[in-house]
């Protein structure tokens, strides 16, 4: 070995023990920190993840299906974001000691929902509207409401379609127990009430903003005798609370009640919305729910019989009819159905449509009248 070699190695050797550059070490605390961090986030999903199945569970309680090919067509349409409508059905059971399994629909309610627009449209159909009933193995023409209690909301979705010739495919129904609940669910609803009166042990004042409970919700939107306008001033207030409560759902309120408001969807709504639908319903639509419209079909008061009933002139059918339609994107249509039917005829025998009376008389004509 060279001496030039012999005298290289030792400097090779030193240079190798040449202190490095240091690196900073990570500290414990950091690592501990990241790891809490991870574990946040895998608990956060694991959550969601049961949050979201807890929400299809209880969807699914919810689900009653009517025709399911003509439920699963929504799909398509909820993809393309176009304009929906859903019939909402408040049913007279479920609170103050009725226990029917479907009562009558008391309150009847289009709802029409257009994301292009960001516009939802409430379409109120009074109770005692005289209409064919569509599904029964017999002849029935009586007042809308009977058609939930007849056949269910089948009979009640195809019956108010025909009425005012828009098509309707998805319902959601809500007995009067339910309203109470998801109310409280969304922790109350601020109204404005239009009128001063007492009803249920609660107090309303015109005019005076107030914060309402469920009971109180469900008092509020339930009295009708006293009311001037009657089933029409109820009518006002329901869609009150049914704005109040569209407006609590979609705001991030709603989340610290959310096991109650679980509750209340499926122990006291039923509808045929799947709950795919429901989430894309809810994912694209609610933007639409910052404006809302009220509107309803105006009856002129008659006696069928003993029974006090509204009726619908063919002239506001065909207003309703085409305002829905628009709302769908839809082209107008001339309505045409049994209801229209038995206007012409009654007009015959003295029904006044032009001039209302309150003791005027509505015949019930039998299909080979004309």
């Amino acid at each position: 070995m060279s001496k030039h070699s012999q005298t290289e190695q030792p400097q090779d050797q030193a240079t190798n023990y040449l202190p490095k550059k240091r690196r900073p070490k990570k500290k414990p605390v950091f690592k501990i920190v990241g790891l809490i961090i991870l574990a946040l986030l895998l608990a956060l999903g694991a959550y969601g993840l049961h949050l979201y199945q807890q929400t299809k569970s209880a969807a699914e309680k919810t689900y009653s299906s009517v025709n399911k090919v003509k439920e699963a067509a929504l799909t398509s349409k909820v993809a393309s974001q176009d304009p929906i409508s859903i019939l909402l059905l408040g049913t007279d059971t479920g609170a103050e000691g009725r226990t029917e399994v479907n009562g009558n629909s008391d309150t009847i309610i289009i709802v029409t929902v257009n994301p292009k627009t960001k516009r939802t449209t409430m379409t109120s159909i009074p109770r005692d509207t005289m209409a064919q009933m569509f599904g029964t193995s017999s002849y029935n023409f009586r007042k809308i409401n009977a058609a939930y209690d007849i056949g269910g909301a089948k009979m009640a979705l195809n019956s108010v379609s025909k009425l005012v010739n828009v098509p309707l495919t998805n319902y959601v129904s809500v007995n009067m127990g339910g309203l109470e609940k998801i109310v409280k669910a969304v922790g109350g609803v601020n109204v404005t009430p239009t009128l001063t009166f007492s009803y249920g042990g609660y107090h309303f004042t015109k005019g005076k903003k107030i914060h309402l409970n469920g009971k109180a919700a469900l008092a509020y939107s339930r009295m009708r005798h006293e009311d001037p306008q009657g089933d029409y001033g109820r009518q006002a207030r329901q869609r009150q609370i049914i704005e109040a409560i569209i407006k609590s759902a979609v705001s991030t309120g709603t989340l610290t009640n959310f096991q109650s408001f679980l509750d209340s969807i499926s122990n006291n709504v039923t509808t045929n919305l799947t709950f795919d639908q429901m989430v894309a319903i809810f994912k694209d639509y609610r933007g639409a729910a910052k404006k809302i419209k009220s509107d309803h079909l105006q009856g002129i008061s008659g006696w069928w019989g003993s029974a006090s009933i509204q009726v619908a002139s063919t002239t506001e059918l065909q207003r309703v009819s085409d305002n829905i339609r628009s709302e769908l994107g839809l082209a107008k249509e001339t309505v045409s159905n049994e209801t229209t039917r038995q206007n012409t005829l009654n007009a015959i025998y003295g029904f006044n449509f032009d001039h209302p009376m309150t003791e005027q008389n509505f015949t019930v004509f039998s299909q080979s009248d004309n």
